[in-house]
């Protein structure tokens, strides 16, 4: 699943294990990494994608199983510091500092963070302070340890029990950026996994979804 997903999964997994007696081993990487993963032969019956483009092509290969691809959260990006007092000031500024950023190629929310650069006309002038993590889980290390100014990560993430206090944090609004519609998709490998179904539907219901709330994520009205 992706990285960003991963301490929300580890809730919901502990949850759905609890109630089914069905164990769920989770992998985490960028959404990207696991995609290729999967195209190559990786042992997954579940993806649960930061985007929507990656089910989608793994629905139409047929490597995904047709009619089981919904958005399970709704993702929000922001940006963090642990230095400085104004984020969305420190991004302008001549003299700023390193600006940590998941990898745009391979992370939805780092595909969102470059979006909203593009569109706000700062991607050309900040390229040269930017430092790029492998995934978000990565990109928040940059700017938790200092090595990086300012961060963009998921909302999700201001939760992490060992985050250090901010100096400020200012959520990207949704309208800047594209859209971070989360979906999960059964793969071919789970087609007869009767584990692998269960816990979509437990993703999908009331105590899923109950979760995914309190851990920061917007929820579609209706799982799609």
């Amino acid at each position: 699943m992706a990285s960003n997903f991963s301490s929300t999964a580890r809730e919901i997994s502990e949850q759905f294990s609890n109630v089914s007696g069905y164990r769920v081993r989770i992998t985490t990487a960028s959404t990207g990494k696991l995609y290729a993963q999967i195209v190559n032969g990786a042992p997954f019956d579940v993806l649960l994608a930061a985007d929507v483009e990656r089910p989608q092509r793994l629905e139409t290969t047929g490597a995904g199983l047709p009619g089981t691809r919904f958005t399970y959260a709704l993702g929000a990006l922001v940006l963090w510091s642990r230095q400085v007092d104004d984020c969305r000031a420190a991004l302008e500024r001549a003299d700023g500092g390193r600006i940590a950023i998941a990898n745009p190629g391979t992370a939805p929310y780092g595909a969102a963070a470059k979006s909203f650069l593009q569109r706000s006309g700062l991607w050309d002038s900040l390229r040269d302070r930017l430092v790029v993590g492998e995934n978000i889980s990565q990109t928040l290390q940059f700017a938790a340890s200092g090595n990086a100014e300012l961060g963009f990560i998921a909302r999700s993430q201001l939760q992490a029990p060992s985050l250090p206090p901010a100096s400020c944090s200012w959520q990207v609004p949704e309208t800047l950026h594209a859209r971070i519609d989360q979906q999960a998709i059964l793969l071919r490998r789970g087609a007869d996994a009767a584990g692998a179904k269960a816990f979509l539907e437990f993703l999908r219901g009331d105590a899923g979804r109950a979760i995914i709330l309190r851990h920061g994520y917007g929820l579609p009205e209706v799982m799609e």
